[in-house]
């Protein structure tokens, strides 16, 4: 224990991390959910809910470079007590009204997906990474993305039980209690003692030459085209499986077991692959990875529908679901250090929300105008494949800096 943790700070960090990615990642996972409720009590079209989730993608993505530069400069606790503040509006906004229309897009899209740029991923993620070494960060940045996998465990089971019980209002006024210790947990993302670095050069290497540094290597291009495929693909299950399931002839319930089951086994999924970063090269484990995510939805979408389809389908998808960040935040930090690793991470996940945008918004349009959700699914295939051949080629050997100053 005391040789894992750098020091107690690193411990109260991951946390904090952990707590706040819960959280976040929970609440964002259920609002697949509610296109029925959306559809019945406001009057929203299955395209208008896509592309509001395609909103929130696109924002989240774009706001977390955002994100990443204020915890870089001035602390991840200051960036994610911002987030959840942004993130309570928007849900408040969403039950409270005006919700409909270009408010309906404004509430879900933009601003809980400005909310998911500070409190998702990003930069709780990054900040834990700040606090760990290179051989044990991969397991670090494993624990915090399986505690995302448990909310998306439990918040499913609890939002299907309350939708039926409550109703979709009542239950929006119940995420904002979770926010609530959201805003609490983020205060104790604090920030590491030292950088881990390896020279002087490291130490004062600027933001700008930091971003120049990222793209003129292609290992940073690659990895942030890749992640695309990422955002892709856990966007289109997390949003349309419900609709798709409905389509294919199967109740309501067996999304929510796909998306609980998802849930559940992402955290053997992201610890597994947090241990493996450790013992294995990151980019072929990540080659791997996507290669099985095609294989897992070819299986599910060319099956006859069933309860024990689903079952598999939630088990195998749930493995690879989130298990991308731990050696996708890990080579980054591995090359270019951690001094700017929040924004870095950040710029990669922008890309992946570009993805995500694509996969929430398609879904909708693919059913919308050809009654199936198949061509979105050809799509995630095709992906998954090129996926898999374009991290084969990225050098994770870390960037050695020449101190000027001599």
């Amino acid at each position: 224990m005391l040789k894992f943790f750098p020091n107690k700070i690193a411990l109260i960090t991951l946390i904090s991390a952990c707590t706040i990615i819960l959280i976040s990642m929970g609440l964002r996972q259920t609002f697949g959910l509610f296109f029925k409720a959306f559809e019945e009590g406001i009057g929203c079209t299955r395209t208008e809910f896509g592309l509001a989730i395609g909103i929130q993608m696109l924002f989240w993505g774009m706001f977390a470079p955002l994100f990443g530069i204020i915890a870089d400069k001035f602390g991840g606790n200051k960036a994610v007590f911002l987030g959840f503040i942004i993130f309570g509006l928007g849900i408040y906004m969403l039950y409270s009204g005006p919700n409909t229309g270009i408010f309906f897009q404004i509430s879900l899209g933009v601003l809980v997906g400005i909310a998911l740029g500070a409190t998702a991923i990003g930069v709780p993620v990054s900040e834990v990474g700040k606090h760990f070494p290179n051989e044990t960060r991969t397991i670090a940045t494993g624990l915090v993305t399986a505690a995302a996998s448990v909310g998306y465990f439990l918040s499913p089971l609890f939002t299907q039980y309350s939708l039926g019980e409550v109703g979709w209002v009542q239950t929006l006024k119940y995420f904002m209690f979770f926010i609530g210790f959201g805003l609490i947990a983020s205060l104790f993302l604090l920030p590491a003692k030292t950088i881990i670095q390896s020279s002087k050069a490291d130490r004062d290497q600027t933001f700008i030459s930091a971003i120049k540094e990222a793209f003129s290597h292609k290992g940073y291009v690659l990895l942030v085209l890749g992640f695309f495929v990422c955002g892709f693909q856990i966007t289109l299950v997390g949003t349309h499986i419900p609709g798709y399931m409905q389509e294919r002839g199967m109740g309501g319930w067996s999304a929510t077991i796909i998306l609980a089951l998802i849930g559940f086994f992402n955290i053997f999924g992201t610890l597994g692959m947090g241990y493996l970063g450790t013992k294995y090269k990151k980019k072929n484990l990540l080659s791997i990875l996507y290669f099985l995510r095609g294989l897992s939805i070819c299986i599910f979408i060319f099956s006859p529908p069933s309860m024990l389809n689903s079952i598999i389908f939630g088990i195998t998808f749930g493995l690879l679901w989130l298990s991308t960040v731990p050696p996708t935040n890990g080579i980054v930090a591995q090359i270019f250090g951690t001094k700017y690793l929040s924004t870095l991470f950040g710029i990669v996940f922008l890309c992946h929300q570009f993805g995500a945008f694509a996969g929430a918004f398609l879904g909708g349009y693919f059913f919308d105008n050809y009654g199936s959700y198949d061509y979105a699914w050809y799509m995630a295939i095709a992906l998954s494949v090129f996926a898999t051949l374009v991290h084969y080629p990225i050098n994770e050997s870390r960037i050695e800096r020449v101190d000027n100053t001599i």
